[in-house]
């Protein structure tokens, strides 16, 4: 009989539950266990990972892979006793869909003026103004993996101008990506609206901080899916302050969740998502999880897994 798999998370209850029977059901000759079951701890050689505590993959002898569940391992990357053994992220053709479409809905809010209107409701005040068409509006998208790429080519569709920016410069077919440092100021001075879906990396870290935000044209709009460590928060509140950005929608923050008080909350050019702009489908992940496994357990091949020096 195989090892066990051995599901390791931080989630709630309940949520670890419904993981645990979704992984089941797409392997049912497999055995999922926790870190409760001690004989499991001993004989895994896969882990599976949803925000495991720090520490809880150490001391694991005969660990050989783990696979996330979430698509960015940044914080699973952070944690110093990590095994030195291959990490898989997730990588799902649905979650990439559930971004575009996110994605296509900020760009839209912000392209249609609906924070506008929304403050002028708020006013009791009707007033019409001007609409451009979606090819005078150009949109940058910062970060051009499976979910950039996805995004990219829906917003092309529906009209707008796109370009991108990456650490290789690589895109889909017709969308011109730019990389480096003197490629990102030409990707930001073009950018009506931004929008970051970065991974999270020493080198993107604190990325859209003030000078990011000079580059923009004024008054642009900004939409972040990425990760809340991109956004140095006193530069964007300073930036909206100034009007010098528009309107931030923002789904991701440093701290989750997002403080009482925080500024954010009340800021009138910030609209406020609860980190939902692509949730993962428990189904779809496990199905993608399951085919991992399987080819491991038929060939004894780890799949590939990120390269750790660039966290992604």
């Amino acid at each position: 009989m195989p090892a066990p798999l051995l599901l390791v998370t931080s989630l709630d209850p309940e949520d670890e539950a419904a993981w645990r029977e979704a992984l089941a059901t797409a392997m049912p000759g497999e055995s999922v266990a926790t870190p409760a079951d001690p004989q499991a701890m001993r004989r895994a050689e896969i882990a599976i990972v949803a925000n495991p505590p720090p520490g809880a993959l150490a001391g694991l002898p005969k660990l050989a892979w783990i696979h996330s569940l979430w698509a960015g391992v940044d914080r699973l990357l952070l944690d110093a006793t990590l095994p030195p053994v291959p990490v898989i992220r997730l990588v799902d053709p649905a979650l990439a869909r559930a971004m575009a479409e996110a994605v296509a809905a900020a760009v839209l809010h912000l392209h249609r003026d609906v924070p506008r209107y929304a403050a002028q409701q708020r006013r009791g005040e009707w007033r019409q103004h001007d609409v451009r068409a979606a090819q005078e509006r150009s949109v940058t998208i910062l970060g051009m993996g499976e979910m950039g790429r996805a995004s990219a080519r829906l917003l092309r569709a529906i009209g707008f101008p796109v370009r991108g920016w990456s650490r290789s410069g690589a895109g889909p077919d017709g969308i011109p990506v730019l990389s480096g440092t003197e490629g990102l100021a030409r990707a930001l001075g073009s950018a009506d609206i931004l929008v970051n879906l970065l991974p999270l990396t020493a080198e993107t870290r604190g990325i859209l901080d003030q000078a990011a935000f000079a580059r923009l044209p004024y008054g642009a709009g900004i939409v972040n899916f990425g990760r809340g460590a991109h956004v140095v928060e006193t530069d964007l509140i300073a930036a909206l302050d100034s009007g010098a950005i528009g309107h931030a929608i923002l789904d991701v923050f440093e701290t989750e969740p997002l403080p009482t008080g925080h500024p954010f909350w009340s800021h009138p050019n910030v609209t406020l998502l609860p980190h939902i702009a692509a949730p993962t489908s428990r189904p779809s992940a496990a199905a993608i999880v399951a085919q991992a496994v399987r080819s491991y357990r038929e060939t004894g091949l780890i799949p590939a897994g990120v390269e750790r020096t660039r966290g992604y």
